[in-house]
């Protein structure tokens, strides 16, 4: 039997928001394709960057949905920044929540007084994402944060969160508010940070872990930060035409539409010289690139011709800084 991608990890540490479920629904075959992943007996630690929501919250949203968790499966940004405060302040410190009471309460289990004014002479902001925040609360983080040695620390970045309806802005809209008002930059505790993504693999012992996610800009960023194997899925944010363009430090190290690609064998790709340019194969699709222009071939619709694309194209442009598209592809299909 051929060897399926899933074979090569033990371990499959997994978003959450546009991998398992969009809004409050999950996505068609996920809870499926989760349980057969645990049913084959690696474990699966869901990372998240929603700190609007509890872990043990978390769990039973995700066992509604036909994924049996627990709050132990769960990783989330709210937990990792709260134990980055934790490390930097006394016990017992101020720390100003601007967020959830999900938020709060790991504040709390971290040995730190969550409050919720100025007035209360915070040491520290916590800032994550809850759909209810307004702009008291952003004004209130604005003011504390007036005071430089006042420490600031976003559970996360994110600009967008996947919906059922959509694309609806993020935590990083909030922070980015708030960022503007006081001229400072928060410190970073989730995703795209590499931290929370070890912590996710030491819970399970994982030497070998799979980071699974459909946003290049944290999910696949702190995974490969982190130096653990990741795979984009096309069931979220990010298309073929991003992983396309993606810019170095945020290139996955697989591609699948959806989960169902890890039960399957993952392809081989060969690299080789194009002239002054540079080619790959992958199945039987190819793609060469000797400038700006990339030429496939391959079928639009076959996603090895994308694996082959993104190869040669990749191979091209090894040390792009920002995300960087041909500025044309010639398909052998005429699209």
């Amino acid at each position: 039997m051929a060897e399926r991608l899933l074979d090569r990890f033990d371990a499959v540490l997994s978003d959450l928001d546009g991998v398992v479920y969009a809004g409050p629904h999950a996505i068609p075959g996920a809870p499926e394709n989760l349980g057969r992943i645990s049913a084959d007996g690696v474990p699966v630690v869901y990372v998240t960057n929603n700190a609007s929501r509890s872990v043990a919250t978390v769990a039973a949203h995700l066992t509604e949905l036909g994924v049996p968790a627990g709050p132990e499966d769960v990783v989330s940004s709210a937990q990792a920044a709260a134990v980055l405060l934790a490390e930097r302040l006394p016990a017992g410190t101020p720390v100003l929540i601007t967020g959830s009471q999900a938020l709060s309460d790991v504040v709390e289990d971290a040995g730190l007084l969550p409050v919720r004014a100025q007035d209360d002479a915070p040491r520290a902001v916590i800032q994550g994402f809850d759909p209810g925040l307004g702009w008291a609360a952003l004004a209130e983080a604005t003011y504390t944060l007036s005071d430089p040695d006042v420490l600031w620390v976003a559970t996360n970045t994110d600009l967008t969160i996947p919906q059922a309806r959509g694309l609806a802005p993020g935590n990083g809209t909030l922070v980015a508010a708030v960022a503007t008002a006081t001229g400072r930059v928060p410190e970073v505790a989730g995703k795209p940070e590499a931290p929370i993504f070890r912590t996710a693999a030491g819970r399970v012992g994982s030497a070998r872990p799979l980071v699974v996610g459909d946003r290049l800009d944290t999910d696949i960023l702190g995974g490969n930060a982190a130096g653990f194997a990741t795979v984009v899925v096309l069931t979220g944010v990010d298309t073929v035409r991003t992983v396309l363009a993606a810019r170095a430090a945020e290139r996955p190290t697989y591609l699948v539409r959806t989960l169902d690609g890890l039960f399957e064998p993952y392809p081989g790709i060969a690299l080789a010289p194009a002239g002054a340019g540079h080619a790959a194969t992958c199945g039987a699709a190819a793609a060469e690139t000797d400038g700006d222009v990339l030429r496939v071939r391959g079928r639009h619709e076959d996603l090895d011709a994308w694996r082959a694309a993104c190869a040669a194209w990749w191979a091209a442009h090894p040390d792009a800084r920002a995300a960087t598209a041909p500025s044309a592809i010639e398909w052998e299909d005429g699209r």
